[in-house]
């Protein structure tokens, strides 16, 4: 009888850095390695990836990483994984050379090369367990699902996927080999819950491409378009809307270039004409209705860059009359209120902005009908919602109710969690770490609470900083205290606060040196205390207090 552990690593009661591990005894499978893209309270911080601790105590169990598609929140983390432990690692076609992009942009992972490329009828026999795939429809191609086969039943992880029925043969689901999973024994299933609990029905991508090629016609000045660089269905829908409207596009963005290429080199985007494409020197050659700019920032959100084409900080376009801005992406609930500060702006520059969600509900997850009709087919004994935010996971939770599948049999985890099936029942056993780990700029993992908290305070109250030079030897200050602030008050206005502030340290390093028992750590946390309350009472603020006191072996003259 084998011992079957799951535990989700991120993923779940969050948006975005997807990672599951299905542990069956001695063996470790990783399935989709994700990042997530930081809120706006992570000052500072590039990424949030997942905790590897528990992969890198069990290194050696570790079997490869098997991957359902090329976005980010699936594989944005490989580079950080693969630079603890190198193991082989599985996709599609797009995946792997989009995940090879991401792994050659980190000095430390960018000399791997054990990549394997699957498809939807790979099978990979590791001896007790297989691993096989299943295609499904998101909004990127060569998006399939994972199942792990165990002596103890099936484990099948969705991924992002939806139903399209009028789906092109390229992101088409196979559901005869859905159907074939479900007649097996399926012991566990983890599905995407991410549109859970939205009530509006989906429309199809055709219905899409029509209104984004309607939005586009009528429009007589230049069109901004604002999407994400790995969708790559809604990019195609706007290189064939841009072709039938006779405009040129000019793409403008950190990664659209590299993954349009790709996609293009793989056949995974078919170019309507070889000439579509304008160099950043050309465009301003063209009249305003022939033009169209495909904006994507980075591979996240492209709002911030948006705003820079409004507030006139792109060094390229600048958003102005007559302009249309375009949101072809749906913005994640984090970013709704920095959508409406987005569109506030884009007016006042004279511009005119539409969302793709005004007039079509698209989206690349599928909506409870969807989900139901997964649970249906694979009819699992067991049921782990997964990809969503708590509400969501429970949405699903009540879906697969409805469609006979007991809450006793149905798991909301956290990350961390450890849900262990011992040959009779899936329980929840003891949780293994599992925090959040910062990515800012080279450093991973270097960045704590503690650091986040002292830089939101800087961004809210400031810095207020003493300086003084004192001589231990003789018991007397030498440079009296000199005080200054940045982000706190303004100094031409603030004379009496700084002179009163000034005159506080000074009487704590007086105090301080005639004790007989000096010590630097208590003198300096004397000054913050007896600053930070004043400082409170006169502005009801409290800044970073940083006291900086020299010491000098002279004797005064």
């Amino acid at each position: 009888m084998s011992s079957i552990k799951i535990i989700p690593f991120g993923g779940v009661r969050e948006n975005g850095k997807n990672m599951y591990v299905v542990e069956v005894d001695d063996e470790i499978y990783v399935l989709d390695c994700g990042l997530q893209y930081p809120e706006n309270d992570l000052l500072g911080i590039d990424a949030v990836i997942p905790d590897f601790s528990y992969l890198i105590e069990n290194k050696e169990k570790v079997v490869g990483v098997f991957l359902t598609h090329g976005h980010a929140d699936a594989i944005g983390a490989l580079p950080y994984l693969l630079e603890e432990i190198p193991v082989p690692v599985f996709g599609t076609e797009l995946t792997i050379e989009l995940a090879k992009l991401a792994t050659s942009e980190y000095a430390e992972s960018k000399k791997f090369k054990d990549f394997h490329i699957i498809d939807e009828f790979s099978e990979i026999d590791f001896g007790k367990n297989v691993i096989s795939f299943f295609r499904t429809t998101h909004t990127i191609p060569d998006s399939v699902g994972i199942v792990v086969s165990t002596p103890e039943g099936k484990i099948v992880y969705t991924g992002d996927f939806k139903f399209d029925h009028s789906a092109i043969p390229m992101y088409r689901t196979d559901f005869a080999r859905l159907a074939e999973i479900g007649r097996g024994d399926v012991l566990a299933l983890l599905s995407d819950s991410s549109n859970a609990e939205n009530p509006r029905l989906l429309v199809s991508e055709k219905e899409v491409a029509e209104d984004v090629y309607d939005t586009l016609r009528y429009w007589e000045g230049r069109i901004i378009v604002a999407g994400v660089a790995s969708n790559l269905q809604r990019i195609q829908q706007i290189l064939d809307a841009a072709h039938r409207t006779e405009r040129k596009v000019l793409l403008n963005g950190r990664d659209v270039n590299e993954i349009i290429n790709i996609a293009i080199r793989l056949g995974k985007i078919d170019l309507p004409d070889k000439d579509l494409f304008i160099k950043p020197h050309q465009f301003k050659k063209l009249a305003p209705n022939q033009l169209l700019v495909l904006e994507t920032g980075r591979m996240g959100e492209p709002i911030k860059s948006v705003q820079k084409m409004a507030t006139g900080r792109n060094r390229l376009i600048n958003i102005g009359e007559d302009d249309l801005v375009y949101i072809t992406t749906t913005p994640s609930t984090a970013l709704e209120t920095e959508l409406a500060k987005t569109e506030d702006m884009v007016y006042r520059a004279g511009g005119t902005i539409k969302t793709i969600s005004d007039n079509v509900a698209a989206s690349g997850h599928g909506g409870p009908n969807d989900l139901q009709l997964m649970l249906n087919l694979l009819k699992p004994t067991y049921f782990i919602p997964v990809q969503g935010e708590y509400r969501t996971l429970a949405a699903h939770a009540d879906l697969a109710n409805d469609v006979g599948i007991p809450y006793k049999n149905i798991f909301i985890t956290g990350r961390g969690d450890v849900l262990e099936y011992d040959g009779q029942r899936m329980h929840m056993a003891k949780s293994v770490e599992a925090q959040n780990i910062m990515v800012d700029g080279i450093g991973v993992g270097d960045i704590g609470n503690i650091v986040l908290r002292d830089r939101r305070i800087l961004s809210e109250d400031g810095v207020f900083i003493a300086v003084a030079t004192i001589n231990r030897r003789t018991r007397k200050i030498v440079s009296k205290p000199q005080v200054t602030s940045r982000g706190f008050v303004y100094v031409r206005e603030s004379r009496d606060l700084l002179n009163e502030s000034a005159r506080i340290v000074e009487e704590v390093i007086e105090k301080n040196l005639v004790d007989n028992d000096f010590e630097w750590s208590k003198l300096k946390q004397d000054i913050r205390d007896q600053l930070s309350r004043y400082l409170f009472e006169q502005t009801k603020r409290r800044p970073v207090i940083l006291p900086v006191i020299m010491e000098t072996s002279q004797r005064r003259k």
